[in-house]
């Protein structure tokens, strides 16, 4: 939410261009001559009454747009966080920092639609290490003060780190839950009670089935990736967990897109919230070198190694379809004297923990991974994207080469394209606005409207472009062969078993 706007204004921001289109739950103004902060473009939005099916452009939208960002220093974070921000080199929030953090420590409930890479893991880290600094309050034991759900091992981690990074100069508590590991040590973290859980849903509901850990005193929830979760089958397992959360609980709800089916759970669990929508200022595929090179499919191996030697590289994400493709791609780099590793959804999490710390530290650069599994890496540096195979949905090539080209810098991706996936490759060129020889393609009227933001697609029609991207890629459409299926694993919403 952008404060600038509100007559109890948390900031004061310097509009230079406000378009309200309705008058909306605070009195939105245009502001030309306050004197204060500015922040990037970006969409507020009320969320739609329930009986609402239509999003529109003309109801309850304003745009601001300014030229500079704020500071850390001015959002209202205490002195312990704004030391450990400093300390990681960081002055200035993103876009999407800079309008969480200060509706965050409102109270406000969020829905906030942001791309990878766009720092929203700190968005909601900050504020809520805020909250329980403010509080000052030691947990009861199996219990939790603030719950974050994300789907996949790598995205908890990674979100841990994040809260062990950022309260480093406070005492907080903080416990990962996952499949995938014995559970004795994450019930033994549990039992004193916890100011933090990061929690996958099908593990955290193994341990509220043993009552383990009980939610009744939590007091702020975040869900991160939901479109992912939609995507693995786990709002259900949401649902359910969200349920036994106390009636007035802060909830913030994080996704790259806004299919039907998360915002019917916005609908149902967040009060008033302030919807934040921020578009990228400059869209990592802009930078981007992208190309294609053709090549029969028995022979992608011998030109993968050719690539790979004749091209100066710092790291290099190699992504294929499914998880023994990676193995088999991993073991043929090494054996070529490629030093590589594989990642995915049938690894340990101790294996994935390993591969993803000798990927850091450089004693690997070359990662061979799945797409599920790759969703929560966050890894600068990685100069080079190569598609072994193209991926079923075309949305998967940009969350894939969006692994380059973080932080402002520069990448290179290439895909090996065989003949079988000239379908799949046109669904790409449509979907980026250009084809690879450079010449663009026009975008619909829809497209254009929506700019660089990704537009929300449902899942029926995601099911849809998959079976037609297995039939053009000569595939049978059965579980296990989409990246997608077969990246499951054991991240079923099933109760079979539970890798989260």
């Amino acid at each position: 939410m952008v404060y600038g706007a509100h007559k109890h204004h948390a900031l004061s921001v310097h509009c230079t261009r406000a378009v309200c289109l309705e008058r909306l739950d605070f009195q939105a103004r245009l502001c030309p001559d306050a004197q204060g902060i500015s922040l990037p473009v970006a969409y507020l939005r009320r969320p739609l009454d329930k009986e609402s099916t239509v999003d529109t452009p003309e109801r309850d939208r304003c745009l601001f747009e300014s030229k500079t960002l704020t500071k850390f220093s001015d959002l209202g974070l205490p002195e312990a966080i704004l030391r450990a921000v400093s300390s990681e080199g960081y002055t200035n929030p993103t876009p999407i920092q800079a309008q969480v953090i200060p509706a965050m420590i409102k109270g406000r409930d969020i829905i906030g639609i942001a791309q990878t890479g766009t720092g929203k893991t700190a968005s909601f880290v900050l504020p809520l290490l805020q909250k329980i600094h403010a509080a000052n309050r030691k947990p009861a034991p199996k219990s939790c003060t603030t719950l974050i759900l994300a789907p996949t091992r790598e995205l908890a981690a990674q979100i841990s780190d994040a809260v062990n990074t950022y309260g480093q100069f406070m005492r907080i508590s903080c416990a990962t839950v996952v499949g995938g590991v014995r559970p004795k040590q994450q019930i033994k973290a549990m039992t004193q009670g916890l100011d933090i859980l990061v929690a996958t849903p099908g593990r955290l509901e193994d341990h509220l089935s043993t009552g383990a850990i009980q939610l009744d005193r939590v007091s702020a929830v975040v869900l991160d990736e939901a479109d992912q979760m939609l995507d693995m089958g786990f709002v259900p397992a949401i649902r359910r967990i969200m349920a036994k959360l106390p009636k007035r609980c802060q909830t913030v709800l994080l996704s790259a897109t806004m299919p039907k089916q998360i915002r019917g759970l916005a609908h149902d669990f967040l009060h008033d919230p302030a919807e934040i929508s921020v578009a990228p200022q400059s869209m990592p595929i802009d930078r981007i070198e992208q190309s294609i090179l053709h090549v029969p499919k028995a022979e992608k191996r011998t030109a993968l190694v050719k690539y790979l030697r004749e091209h100066d590289f710092d790291r290099v994400i190699v992504f294929t379809r499914t998880k023994h493709g990676a193995n088999k791609i991993a073991m043929h780099l090494d054996k070529a004297g490629l030093p590589a590793d594989a990642i995915h959804g049938n690894k340990s999490q101790n294996q994935r923990e390993r591969t993803l710390a000798a990927f850091k530290s450089g004693d690997v650069n070359i990662l061979v991974a799945t797409d599920i599994a790759a969703r929560g890496i966050d890894i600068d540096g990685v100069s080079h994207v190569v598609n072994f195979e193209l991926p079923n949905v075309p949305e998967a090539y940009v969350h894939r080469i969006g692994r380059t080209a973080r932080a402002g810098a520069s990448g290179v991706a290439i895909s090996l394209c065989e003949p079988e996936e000239n379908g799949l490759l046109r669904d790409i060129e449509k979907l980026i606005g250009r084809k690879f020889d450079g010449t663009p393609i026009q975008p619909t009227a829809s497209q254009q409207e929506a700019g660089s933001k990704e537009q929300p697609i449902s899942a029926s029609k995601r099911r849809n472009q998959r079976r037609r991207s297995n039939k053009r890629s000569g595939r049978a459409n059965s579980p296990g062969q989409s990246s997608h299926q077969s990246d499951k694993g054991n991240d079923q919403r099933s109760r079979r078993s539970r890798a989260a």
